[in-house]
């Protein structure tokens, strides 16, 4: 296709000395339709009943999600000339994308200790109690960027690959489609990063929510004149 165009993007953080170091996972082609769904944070009076509360009460946030299918062509990337992808593209076919997309769901190391901690208590040491808990391992923080009006920090929630072609040397795949679905972090858990990744995860978020909020401003500057007169009062 002629010109140039704007790609979607999955931008993956790991964390490492002295700065986080970004993985950007490029979208091939974007997507053509794309599900953009919302539900309501839980009803405050069901998660306390015994307790008199406002019926109409929420905790926290609501839970915002994207699901979309990606299609990937090697052949597509070889014809496009550019040496060193089109190199990998011969050597892997589409399987170097698809590695990059599945490590999305591979929780990443725990810091502080973790891993000190995680052998000593394999093995049973006798050493003193630490003084501090072993951090757990999460998600990869990732950034979903479509295009300068949608930066935010997510999880991935799901990933269904379908491979439909391979090469015939070794059969890795040549053609396929990556169904993935999104969970954006909400405020409370973006509350609970740590590290140098929180500042980035809470930037790109409250960039996204003030764009989102100035848009619905000017929607309600054209909308005044027409629902005014419908008003019952």
């Amino acid at each position: 296709m002629a010109g140039k165009y704007l790609h979607g993007a999955l931008v993956q953080f790991s964390e490492s000395f002295p700065l986080p170091i970004p993985n950007v996972i490029i979208f091939q082609y974007n997507p053509e339709t794309m599900r953009h769904g919302w539900k309501p944070s839980q009803n405050a009076a069901a998660t306390a009943p015994l307790r008199p509360s406002n019926p109409l009460a929420i905790r926290g946030s609501p839970q915002e999600s994207f699901s979309f299918t990606l299609a990937m062509d090697a052949g597509e990337v070889i014809a496009d000339g550019h040496a060193e992808q089109a190199d990998l593209a011969i050597a892997t076919g589409v399987q170097s994308r698809l590695a990059a997309l599945e490590m999305l769901m591979f929780p990443a190391p725990p810091r502080g200790g973790g891993l000190v901690g995680t052998v000593s208590a394999a093995l049973h040491l006798s050493a003193p109690a630490p003084k501090r808990s072993v951090p757990a391992a999460v998600l990869p923080m990732v950034l979903f960027v479509w295009g300068p009006g949608r930066i935010l920090p997510v999880r991935v929630a799901s990933l269904e690959v379908t491979e439909t072609l391979y090469d015939s040397l070794l059969l890795n795949p040549t053609h396929a489609q990556a169904q993935i679905e999104l969970t954006v972090l909400t405020k409370e858990e973006l509350a609970l990063v740590r590290g140098s990744l929180s500042s980035v995860a809470r930037a790109a978020s409250s960039y996204t929510q003030r764009l989102r909020q100035t848009l619905a401003l000017a929607n309600l500057d054209n909308a005044v004149e027409s629902v005014i007169g419908m008003l019952p009062v």
